[in-house]
C-alpha cells in the first residue's frame, strides 16, 4: 500500500510566544527555571502585560511537541500530517496559515469559539527556557476529531505524550488513534514528551507502550518510565517493554535500538542559546531518516547535528535550510568513515 504521508502526528496544537529577559528581569517573576507549568489564558495574558513597555514584537511559531517533529521532518522533504484543535482566534488563524505553508494536512481543525493554546517560552542567558502554558482547547483534542483516513495513509502514527494529561478526552484519542493505526497497519510511535507524563499517567501510558514499535524518551524521562538510577538500566529495560526505542541524553549522545541493531551515537559540541525543541526535532529528524531508507546509526546522526543546529537558535523552529544542514551531517558521516 502506498502512503501519502510519512509521519501523522497527534498532539496539542500551541503556539509559542518567545519572550528573551536578562537574569534580573526572571528574578522578578519568582518562577522556577527550567520548569513547565500550566496556566488559565487570563493568567498568561497578565504575565505578557507585565513586559508590554518593551514595544516590541513578540515572535509568534506554531508548535506543540509532535507538531515540532512533524515541522522539523516536512522542513526536511518528508511528507506530513497532524491532528490537532485550534479556536478561531487570530493564534488559531495563525497556526492554520503557518501549516499551510509548511504543506502540512491539519484537515479540518478550527473549532469556533474557542481559544487556540499559547505557551509562552521565557528564554534566559543561561539558554534554559522557562514555559508557562495556557493549553485552552488544544486540550479538547478527543476521539471525535481522529481522522482515520489520514492515519490509514500514513507509514507512522506519532502520538504525543502530554494529550495523557487530558484524561477526559485526550486518553480517549490516543485509543482512537492506536486502534486506526492498527487497522491500516500503520505503525505506532510515542513520545513521552515530560517526565511527569508516564509518572502520573503511567496505566494509560504503559496501555499506549505496549501497542506501540517506537518510543522517544530523554534520559530523565527513561528513568522515571522504568524506575531505574541510571540511564544505563533504563536503556536495558526499555527495550524489554518496546520493540524499538530511542533515548537522547543531551550532549551525552543517543542511544538506539531498531529494527534489532543498537548504536550509540555521539551529539555535536556547541554552545546553546535555546534548547527548546531538541528532542521534538531529534524525533522528526530519526523519523525522516527511517522513512527515507537511511540506517538508524545514520539516521540518529542527522538529528543529532539539526539539533545542535535548532539549540543554537532561540526557537524550535529551525531558521536555517534542514535539507542542507542533513546533508552536511551526511557529507561529515562519509568523511569520518573514511578517516577511521
Amino acid at each position: 500500500m502506498t502512503r501519502e504521508y510519512d509521519v501523522c502526528g497527534l498532539g496539542n496544537a500551541i503556539v509559542d510566544i518567545f519572550l528573551e529577559v536578562d537574569d534580573s528581569e526572571f528574578a522578578t517573576l519568582g518562577f522556577e527555571r527550567g520548569t513547565m507549568r500550566l496556566m488559565e489564558a487570563a493568567e498568561q495574558d497578565s504575565l505578557l502585560a507585565q513586559f508590554s513597555a518593551r514595544n516590541e514584537e513578540l515572535k509568534l511559531v506554531s508548535g506543540g511537541s509532535v507538531a515540532n517533529s512533524v515541522i522539523g521532518l516536512s522542513q526536511l522533504g518528508g511528507k506530513g500530517a497532524f491532528i490537532g484543535c485550534v479556536g478561531d482566534d487570530r493564534y488559531g488563524l495563525h497556526y492554520v496559515e503557518e501549516f499551510q505553508s509548511l504543506r502540512i494536512n491539519m484537515g479540518n481543525p478550527i473549532i469556533v469559539g474557542q481559544t487556540t493554546g499559547t505557551c509562552l517560552a521565557i528564554i534566559t542567558p543561561d539558554a534554559e527556557r522557562t514555559m508557562r502554558t495556557s493549553l485552552a482547547v488544544s486540550s479538547h483534542l478527543a476521539a471525535r476529531h481522529v481522522d482515520a483516513g489520514r492515519i490509514a495513509k500514513s507509514t507512522w502514527l506519532f502520538i504525543e505524550g502530554y494529550v495523557f494529561a487530558n484524561p477526559e478526552t485526550g486518553h480517549h484519542a490516543i485509543r482512537e488513534s492506536i486502534a486506526a493505526a492498527k487497522a491500516a497497519g500503520t505503525k505506532i510511535a510515542l513520545t513521552c514528551s515530560d517526565a511527569f507524563v508516564p509518572e502520573v499517567f503511567g496505566e494509560a501510558f504503559h496501555e499506549a507502550l505496549a501497542q506501540s514499535d517506537l518510543l522517544f524518551c530523554n534520559a530523565p524521562e527513561a528513568k522515571a518510565l522504568t524506575k531505574a538510577s541510571t540511564i544505563e538500566e533504563a536503556f536495558s529495560k526499555l527495550k524489554e517493554m518496546v520493540p524499538n526505542c530511542v533515548v537522547t541524553d543531551g550532549p551525552h549522545g543517543a542511544s538506539i535500538c531498531f529494527e534489532g541493531e543498537e548504536s550509540h551515537v555521539p551529539a555535536f559540541a556547541c554552545h546553546p542559546k535555546d534548547l527548546t525543541g531538541a528532542g521534538d526535532m531529534f524525533a522528526g529528524a530519526f523519523l525522516y531518516g527511517i522513512t527515507h531508507g537511511y540506517a538508524p546509526n545514520i539516521a540518529a546522526r542527522g538529528a543529532n547535528y539539526l539539533c545542535m543546529n535548532v539549540i543554537t537558535q532561540v526557537g524550535a523552529r529551525l531558521q536555517q535550510d534542514a535539507k542542507s544542514l542533513w546533508e552536511d551531517a551526511m557529507e561529515d558521516g562519509r568523511a569520518n568513515d573514511v578517516g577511521g
